[in-house]
């Protein structure tokens, strides 16, 4: 299959151009709110409150804003998540300027940041929905594994970029400014999506009953062996895995890099995970997914052991680029299975299930760092995560040989006689 397919329609160079800068912009603004609410506190459950707020409203309107989604115009709801994150960011950058520090004591200004993180969860709920949904409605069928690499691969190279202009921006124009950035940021990704024209609505249950929308994308997601075990394994690994949610700790107070050595840390991960990804747009990994994807995870589960009990820096980089590597695999694996196994009448309640699973576990896994440190002390907790990883694979091979022997080449070539 041509690597670039998918880059061969000017829409989805777009869209592409759109999920860059809004990756970037998201991802560059939790490390700034990470530096600013540890600086403020020095305490590590600190961090893992600000992953509880994202959490608690992506988990619960997940399903509602799945069902929405699929009852909606993509493009138009796409502009409207923007345009929320957009005031988001703009009230995160006027509550960082200095004189604010005088005015109000930190602990008002650090519940109004936990507040708007909030805000930013339930905007979270509909964004990840509406990007996949959107992205089948841009490309033909015979494309979609192709789209759903680049559009991962975008997502990657934008985690790389933003964690490390974070960093730096800290270090030389401080935090207020860093989150001005954001904001303009954000509206470069407002700008792009407006070049986009509206896209109809594939769905035949328009104004359907919601509950009865909500159980057909639950019960069609737990039948789908092949989804929901990629999804189950994955959420395990990131909610057990989420050692890069103490990094702040890691870089001030056991490696004493400062914050343009939190930077590379924080863009370690994601500098390993665009390099798979690219690589997988030349050399597919279709082929026994399955075994590919467990493999995956037990190396990132490694990978969280090592940075937990490293002591220096460059290693503890060198893990931290692993762990990106082999979840971008497993990143690859699991956009793909969705991408090819969900009817598009159901993409957005399925993409709601996926943001449960696996996207709001990211919050949930950020908070349960933060508890275990607390608890725990750092490093215990960060090595507790790898190794409960390690577990979770082992028990995912043990019981479900049909996944082991998950297999998507078949799909991949249907698809494209297809399209």
């Amino acid at each position: 299959m041509d690597p670039y397919a998918a880059l061969r329609y000017k829409e989805f160079n777009i869209f592409l151009f759109a999920r860059f800068a809004m990756v970037f912009a998201w991802s560059m603004q939790f490390i700034v709110i990470e530096w600013q609410v540890y600086t403020m506190t020095r305490d590590p459950l600190s961090l893992g409150i600000i992953g509880l707020m994202e959490f608690l409203p992506a988990f619960l309107m997940a399903l509602f804003a799945g069902h929405i989604v699929d009852q909606k115009e993509k493009r138009n709801l796409l502009i409207k998540c923007i345009l929320g994150f957009s005031v988001i960011s703009l009230g995160l950058f006027l509550l960082s300027e200095p004189s604010l520090s005088k005015a109000y004591s930190a602990t008002t200004i650090l519940y109004l940041i936990y507040f708007l993180v909030f805000l930013g969860g339930i905007v979270r709920a509909f964004l990840g929905p509406t990007i996949f949904s959107l992205i089948a409605l841009i490309v033909p069928k015979k494309i979609y594994p192709n789209a759903a690499t680049w559009s991962s691969t975008t997502w990657q190279m934008a985690s790389v970029l933003g964690p490390a202009l974070a960093g730096f921006s800290i270090s030389w124009v401080g935090v207020h400014w860093s989150m001005c950035l954001i904001f303009g940021f954000s509206l470069i990704a407002l700008l792009c999506i407006l070049k986009i024209s509206r896209k109809p609505i594939l769905n035949p249950k328009i104004g359907g009953p919601v509950f009865q929308s909500l159980k057909e994308g639950l019960n069609f997601v737990f039948k789908s062996k092949a989804i929901f075990g990629a999804l189950s394994l994955d959420m395990i690994a990131v909610l057990f895995g989420g050692a890069v949610a103490l990094l702040p700790i890691y870089a001030q107070d056991i490696l004493h890099v400062g914050s343009e050595g939190f930077g590379v840390l924080r863009a370690a991960p994601a500098v390993g995970a665009a390099i798979t990804m690219i690589g997988s747009t030349r050399f597919p990994i279709h082929k026994k997914a399955g075994k590919k994807l467990l493999w995956a995870v037990f190396g990132f589960g490694l990978s969280i052991i090592i940075f937990g009990l490293s002591t220096y820096f460059w290693l503890s980089v060198f893990a931290l680029f692993t762990l990106g590597a082999l979840d971008g695999i497993s990143m690859v694996i699991r956009q793909t299975i969705l991408q090819l196994k969900t009817p598009d009448h159901m993409r957005g309640r399925v993409a709601s299930v996926n943001s449960i699973f696996v996207g709001s576990s990211n919050e949930l896994g950020a908070f349960e760092s933060g508890a275990t440190a607390k608890l725990m002390g750092t490093v215990t907790a960060v090595v507790f995560g790898g190794a409960m990883t390690l577990l979770t694979v082992g028990i995912t091979a043990f019981v479900s040989p049909s996944f082991r022997k998950l297999d998507l080449q078949s799909d991949v070539e249907e698809h494209e006689k297809e399209g």
